[in-house]
């Protein structure tokens, strides 16, 4: 996976892993895996999910003809 940083928060992101002395990968992914807890306990986001699970549920139906 490639992602694209602005020169800032590539510095920034350079800044903390040397600080925290860990790799940059290692910030990046601890960063994601925060995002993603947070979605999860996130009540709106909850609300949102379940609203595109019925959605989908929905589609197959009519695709399945029920």
């Amino acid at each position: 996976m490639t992602i694209r940083l602005s020169p800032e928060q590539a510095e920034a992101l350079e800044t903390v892993a040397s600080v925290e002395q860990r790799p940059i990968s290692d910030v990046i992914r601890a960063a994601i895996s925060e995002h993603i807890e947070l979605r999860r306990k996130d009540p709106d986001f909850r609300a949102g999910l379940e609203d595109r699970i019925d959605r989908a549920r929905r589609l197959l139906d009519r695709q399945s003809g029920r």
